[in-house]
């Protein structure tokens, strides 16, 4: 083995580049069997369309050409009767697929979020795994929202699991909805970077506490379930410490929770508080954004932002009270549990039917 000492100086730079150009060969190749994937499956879909058109195939044909399939191709995966449905479907749901695209240049996911573009661009369409497209079709039937959730996925790397979660939790509804004043206090594009950010309200599912509970225990349990958390947080908060001590003029004072953003290369001070939001919290938040600034910010980070998390909202007073702040500040809500649609809300029946339901029970036993 070579003598460390006798290697060029810029031997490790050299070894980081192959490394990295190594990686970035194997992600191209692993996209570009994606979209071929995708294209097959499109003209398969195609096909059978236009002999359904021209011929008058009924449904009753791809049960047979599955089992066909099978049996000519047992090696190969995907072609089972369902599959293929969603393939005539991918087929009928994009049918400018097949077209030859214009010669665009392909540029990278605007940095503040999914932005509407042109609906389902082929580069778009070619760049999602297909288990993405069949959850998507299935459940996301308005265009502009599936093509939100499509850009999302791409941007943020998102799995198949956490794109369901995110359509669950109505993201596209949540994003960027924060209250703040970042237009005023941050300078574009980095107001438009830290609003889209933010969502309103966060939606902590994974956390079981009573109704009495204290911000502390909140606190706790978010620490507890930190991967969790930081999903719901959103793609570029890194966990810096909770009860984060800060020493100022003789007194102590203590950070809910610190995180640093990676993409907009700062500080973020999040304060929990249980129930309504109150104007002093905003005076609050400053004043812990002032000390981050001074004690730990470097001189290429942006401003800290301060983020302050209520279990009710009050947009009337947290903007009033955000207008005489210095610093940015977001505030949004949280919610314990997700909240049921208005449809089976309806259908569920109410405490006091089930406990009618129960004492007539009893009753009857009794008699």
């Amino acid at each position: 083995m070579p003598d460390i000492a006798l290697l060029p100086t810029d031997y490790t730079a050299l070894l980081t580049d192959i490394r990295q150009r190594v990686r970035h060969a194997q992600t191209r190749a692993v996209m570009a069997v994606n979209a071929e994937l995708i294209r097959l499956y499109w003209e398969i879909g195609a096909l059978i369309a236009e002999r359904q058109k021209q011929e008058g195939w009924g449904a009753a044909v791809i049960p047979r050409l599955a089992r066909d399939l099978h049996n000519e191709l047992p090696e190969e995966k995907g072609f089972s009767e369902r599959n293929i449905n969603r393939m005539l479907a991918f087929h009928r749901a994009y049918p400018h697929l097949g077209q030859v695209p214009q010669a665009v240049a392909q540029t990278a996911a605007p940095e503040k979020g999914p932005q509407p573009v042109a609906l389902f661009p082929p580069e778009l369409l070619l760049s999602l795994p297909w288990g993405h497209h069949a959850e998507l079709m299935a459940k996301v039937k308005d265009p502009a929202t599936r093509q939100w959730y499509m850009q999302a996925a791409v941007q943020y790397g998102w799995s198949r699991n956490i794109l369901m979660m995110q359509v669950e939790t109505s993201a596209h509804l949540r994003q960027g909805r924060a209250t703040s004043n970042f237009a005023a206090r941050l300078p574009p594009p980095g107001s438009d970077m830290a609003q889209q950010t933010l969502k309103d309200p966060y939606i902590f599912d994974f956390l079981t506490l009573a109704d009495t509970f204290q911000e502390r225990e909140l606190e706790t349990g978010l620490v507890a379930h930190l991967e969790k958390f930081l999903l719901e947080l959103g793609q570029g908060f890194a966990f810096v410490g909770r009860q984060y001590h800060l020493h100022l003029g003789g007194d102590d004072f203590y950070i809910d929770l610190l995180f640093y953003h990676l993409k907009l290369r700062c500080y973020v001070v999040i304060d929990l508080k249980r129930g309504a939001f109150k104007p002093e919290y905003a005076g609050k938040i400053n004043f812990y954004c002032n000390v981050v600034d001074d004690r730990l910010r470097h001189a290429s980070d942006a401003p800290t932002i301060g983020l302050i998390l209520c279990q009710l909202p009050n947009r009337v007073l947290a903007e009033y009270a955000l207008r005489g702040m210095d610093k940015p500040i977001g505030v949004s809500t949280f919610e314990l549990t997700r909240a049921l649609p208005a449809d089976l809300q309806s259908s569920l029946p109410s405490i006091e039917a089930i406990e009618q339901a129960l004492a007539d029970e009893v009753g009857e036993e009794d008699a």
